[in-house]
This record gives C-alpha cells, sequence and structure tokens, in this order.
C-alpha cells in the first residue's frame, strides 16, 4: 500500500508501536497527522524521536493523538516544555524490559497493538525482511502485535543477528526513502578529559566494555588507543568503538559471550557508522530484552560499565534522566549495564559526571535530591564514582562512608558546604 492507504487502514483506535532512534519509521510519524480525522484516539509510541513531528509539536492534535516515549530527545523536550503540550506522556522502564512491559500494559488497556517497523527490501530468495540497525524491542512488538506494517527503506543498512522477520508474518508493506538519522561526533571539555583518564587506567587490557554516549565516553575512547584485546557487549554501538576497532584496540577475542563479535541492541551515529554495519559478520545485533538482561551482562568476565550522571547525593543516589521533575531522557540501559557489571567476574560499574553544571555555579554533588527527581541507580547499586577530581568506590560502604568519599571528588568550592550540609543530616 501507500503509506497513505496504510494509516487509513488501522483501528479508529489504536497503539502504534515504531522503531527507536535512528530507525524510527519516518513515513509513518510524518504523515499520521494528515489523518487525525480518521483516528477516535491513536497512540503513538516511540523511543529516541530523532525528528520534529506536527503530531506532537502542535495543539491541533492534542485530543485525537496522544505519544508515550521510552526516552526523552530534544524534540520531545520542546513538545513538553516549551509548547506545553498534554500529548506526551514519559513511559519508566529498564531497557531490557521495555517491550515486553509495554505489550503487557496495553493488551490489559484492551487496545489493538501496531507495529509499524522499519526494515530493508525484501530478500526475495528467503522471504525475509532484515530490522536494520534497532532491535532494542521491535522483534518482541512484533511478535505480540496485532497488525504488522513494515516501511521499506532502501537506505537502511542490513544487520547480522536476530533480526530477520518473515514477509509471511507482515499484515501490510509500504515504501519509504528517507535518510539515515546522523548524530554528530560530542568533542569532550576539559574536565570530561580528566574525567576520561581517570577512567582509562581503570580498564585492564582484555576487558568487555559498555560505552554511553556524550563528551565523556568519546575522552575515554581516545584514551584507551594504547589498550589490547578490548571487546564490545552494549546496548549502543558508538562511533568511539569503530575507531578502536579500526585500530586493533577492540577485537572481541577476549569475551566470555559471543567470542569474535560486537554485541549490540542498536545503533546511532554517522553514515559511517552505518557503512560500517551494513552486512558486517562481525556485528551481531541481538534483542535488547537478552543484550542488556543484567544477567546476560554479568557472564562477561572483566565488564566494565561505563554512563554518566546529572547529579549523585551523598547517600550514593544516581540521578540520569531528569533535573527536578522535568524529565530531560530516559533510563535506557543505564541500570541494566551497571547491575550486569557488578556481577560480572572482575567488573566495575562507573558513574561518571562533571562536579559542576551551570558554569561552575552549582555542585552536580548534592546533599539531598531536587523533589521529585527521579532515581536511576539506587544507592545500593552504586559501584564507582568519576569526577574531574578523582575516582571513589563505593560498593560495601556505609552511608557515612560515602558521603564523606563524595565530598572529596565534589568541586573544592562547594567541599565545606556540603560537609555542613552532611553534618545536619547526622550522615558524618
Amino acid at each position: 500500500m501507500s503509506i497513505e492507504e496504510a494509516i487509513l487502514s488501522l483501528p479508529k483506535r489504536c497503539t502504534v508501536i515504531v522503531s527507536m532512534a535512528a530507525a524510527e519509521a519516518q513515513g509513518f510519524l510524518s504523515n499520521v497527522h494528515k489523518f487525525k480525522d480518521h483516528f477516535e484516539k491513536i497512540k503513538v509510541v516511540t523511543c529516541l524521536d530523532m525528528g520534529y513531528y506536527d503530531f506532537f509539536l502542535q495543539k491541533d492534535y492534542e485530543n485525537t493523538f496522544h505519544l508515550h516515549t521510552w526516552f526523552f530527545s530534544d524534540s520531545t523536550r520542546k513538545s513538553k516544555y516549551q509548547n506545553n503540550l498534554d500529548i506526551l506522556d514519559f513511559i519508566p522502564n529498564n531497557l531490557h524490559m521495555a517491550g515486553l512491559d509495554k505489550v503487557m500494559a496495553e493488551k490489559e488497556e484492551g487496545n489493538t497493538l501496531v507495529f509499524w517497523g522499519s526494515c530493508t527490501p525484501l530478500i526475495e530468495k528467503t522471504g525475509y525482511f532484515n530490522l536494520g540497525i534497532s532491535n532494542v524491542y521491535e522483534k518482541d512488538i512484533a511478535e505480540n502485535a496485532d497488525i504488522v506494517v513494515m516501511e521499506v527503506n532502501q537506505k537502511m543498512p542490513f544487520v547480522h543477528g536476530d533480526t530477520e522477520w518473515h514477509i509471511n508474518n507482515v499484515n501490510i508493506i509500504v515504501e519509504s526513502d528517507w535518510d539515515i538519522p546522523e548524530l554528530p561526533i560530542s568533542e569532550p571539555k576539559e574536565e570530561e578529559k580528566r574525567i576520561a583518564e581517570y577512567i582509562a587506567d581503570m580498564i585492564p587490557n582484555g576487558s568487555t566494555i559498555q560505552i554511553g554516549i556524550g563528551g565523556i565516553p568519546n575522552a575515554v575512547a581516545r584514551l584507551l588507543e594504547d589498550k589490547k584485546d578490548l571487546g564490545v557487549h552494549t546496548e549502543m554501538l558508538t562511533e568511539s568503538m569503530i575507531d578502536l576497532f579500526e585500530k586493533g584496540v577492540i577485537t572481541n577475542m577476549k569475551k566470555s559471550l559471543w567470542r569474535g563479535k560486537f554485541v549490540i541492541a542498536f545503533a546511532l551515529g554517522t553514515q559511517r557508522m552505518y557503512d560500517f554495519i551494513n552486512h558486517n559478520p562481525g556485528i551481531l545485533e541481538l534483542r535488547g530484552r537478552y543484550v542488556n538482561d543484567p544477567y546476560v551482562v554479568g557472564l562477561n568476565d572483566n565488564m566494565v560499565s561505563l554512563n554518566t550522571a546529572i547529579s549523585v547525593d551523598l547517600t550514593g543516589q544516581v540521578v540520569s534522566e531528569a533535573i527536578g521533575t522535568q524529565q530531560y531522557s530516559g533510563p535506557g540501559g543505564q541500570l541494566d549495564t551497571h547491575r550486569g557489571a557488578i556481577r560480572s567476574k572482575n567488573g566495575k560499574g562507573i558513574i561518571a559526571l562533571r562536579s559542576t553544571a551551570k558554569k561552575g555555579t552549582i555542585s552536580t554533588i548534592v546533599p539531598m535530591l531536587d523533589p521529585g527527581a527521579a532515581v536511576t541507580v539506587p544507592r545500593h547499586d552504586l559501584d564507582y564514582v568519576v569526577t574531574e577530581w578523582g575516582i571513589v568506590h563505593l560498593r560495601g560502604r556505609s552511608a557515612g562512608e560515602r558521603a564523606k568519599q563524595l565530598i572529596s571528588i565534589a568541586h573544592p568550592n562547594f567541599r565545606k558546604e556540603l560537609e555542613n550540609k552532611a553534618k545536619e543530616m547526622r550522615l558524618i
């Protein structure tokens, strides 16, 4: 069908879940607002929206459309906090359970569930489409959907792994031709470079790594060039991992699981990355339900999980996704991989953050979290914390010991104030 015909074929009341991030079905998302009068109520579920789409950015669609998302991006923050639209709601989640939890919730409400996925062109000899650059929740949703729509895009990379979907299991096929969105490489700031120097020393040869995105992870990757035989088990493939592979640092040959393979759940980067993973047998894209299962992550010996945070309180509660009550991003797989790493033999769960924010005017290590702030990593899970002022290892430490250690890596301008607050709170 045409995309227009496919949209009009959907039930008047339904929930449509689309592929995530750079794999999001742009043909559907760019056109669905045109058919407002067809629907009585349509809930669209996304994750890390890359585009700016009319149905969730304009008030005209508020009564018909609802957007639920697992991870806020620039466009969804604009909808929620600049345009003040009530259309948008956040789904708390652990990445490895996000898909099946959402299926359960929609089925309990009795909603007709539609999966509108992105894919490569059909391999006619076998009858299979390929899900391309994301399999975080996509295959789990497709297996449980009432209606499966595949949006075929000639530009979608073919990625090896648990990524196949047979034409017999598709209800509707549409064609599209959008460019895969790119994410520019973030250059690290000076504080991030200092943080990276500490972290690089914590990663021994032969480690299996999960590195997130942003200035700190990019800075860390640049300092790993003298390491040997690193492996990758990560929810998100990043550009820096390709650099390390091409320099012979990442070989994946010392991994406990899937030796010789990059294990990922999705990819987001530049066209260079998409060219790298296209038909690359060294890349294995498996379901997020497997890749991010803390038990599976922990089966990798010497597993190092590196994630970043917005703030940490003196008892070790980590906030990585919100500023007060304002949702900024999402948990992603942070808690999944952090818990997996501390289960691992000789593993390390690292949380990194700059010691200040807003041009040095506020401390990111705080006595107490802002009211309503969502905790991403609970204090009883916290392992290592790194700022530009040092490293502390908090697992097994008392609340008082944690407070003292965290104050020691806070910015010097705030240490006395934090110490006084800790005494008021009877932590020390």
